[in-house]
């Protein structure tokens, strides 16, 4: 996947593969979101798999004033024909843009051209936002995991999307 620029909810994305120079504003972004914590090492190890699929969106306005900030980040892993979601995230002050809904876009695209037929995600069952934005783009509730997330101890739900081949 090359560079991609989105256009949509008036924030331009310029959405790309992440790369390791992305790392540590993806960690920072991790810690300020209150998401399962990865750390720099799980991320960087992550890149060196061939079937990952990590996406960063950036604001073009930030890309054309060379900061390259990061808005928000996508990290997933196809296994067979399917794609695991593992970690979505978007800085506090990016938020309700819709670019977490541009980068699971992204990754959808990316995992049919991959012929994934099934996408699953696991969200904390409190993270009444995260199950909206799934909800918006398809997913379904397929099942629970008690006690699956700590700090603080809270059940998982499964969400499951079935994908369309890529014409």
């Amino acid at each position: 996947m090359g560079t991609r620029e989105i256009i949509r909810s008036g924030t331009s994305l310029s959405i790309n593969r992440m790369t390791e120079h992305d790392l540590l504003e993806v960690v920072e972004i991790e810690e300020v979101s209150g998401i399962s914590v990865w750390g720099w090492d799980a991320y960087h190890k992550e890149l060196q798999s061939q079937d990952v699929i990590m996406l960063v969106a950036r604001p073009v306005e930030s890309i054309e004033n060379q900061g390259q900030s990061i808005a928000g980040f996508i990290v997933s892993r196809m296994v067979a024909a399917e794609l695991h979601i593992n970690n979505v995230a978007v800085r506090p002050e990016f938020r309700r843009r819709g670019i977490a809904a541009q980068l699971l876009a992204a990754v959808l695209e990316e995992a049919r051209r991959h012929d994934a037929r099934v996408a699953f995600l696991e969200v904390r069952a409190a993270n009444v936002a995260a199950h909206l934005l799934y909800r918006s783009c398809g997913f379904k509730v397929t099942g629970r995991r008690r006690r699956y997330y700590n700090h603080p101890v809270e059940d998982a739900l499964l969400m499951s999307l079935l994908l369309e081949p890529w014409p």
